[in-house]
């Protein structure tokens, strides 16, 4: 059997362009590509070269929906959180703390340490170091 990759994931969020640029702040990511997508929606993809997130915005009409905090790992179909990778996680952590972002359940176990946060809409992010 070939090789498979996970190339991207997709998450609706209520501002793409705002999430895409707090991702690329936190992770020296970069817009790979913006525009009109599914049902009138807005779409923006941000990551590097070869892997990204996904972040979509239905129409005005249709709106986003927050859930509540913690929600996902209640409910079945949800994603938890996206892991991210990172050399040097208290530089990683101090690029979060000063985008007013609060962090939390900070851990170290085999292989590695991590810390997590939210943003505005409600999602999770796991930023882990293996160094």
């Amino acid at each position: 059997m070939s090789e498979a990759l996970f190339e991207h994931v997709n998450m609706t969020v209520t501002d793409p362009d705002k999430t895409a640029s707090m991702l690329s702040t936190l992770f020296g990511w970069h817009v790979r590509w913006s525009g009109a997508s599914k049902g009138a929606g807005y779409t923006v993809h941000v990551g590097t070269d070869t892997l990204y997130v996904a972040l979509y915005r239905p129409s005005p009409e249709t709106g986003v929906e927050k859930p509540e905090e913690d929600g996902s790992y209640s409910r079945a179909g949800a994603v938890n959180h996206l892991g991210i990778l990172v050399d040097d996680l208290e530089e990683a952590e101090a690029r979060v703390l000063e985008l007013g972002i609060k962090t939390h359940s900070h851990q170290t176990y085999d292989p590695g340490s991590r810390f997590y946060f939210h943003d505005e809409d409600g999602i999770e992010y796991e930023v882990v170091s293996y160094a």
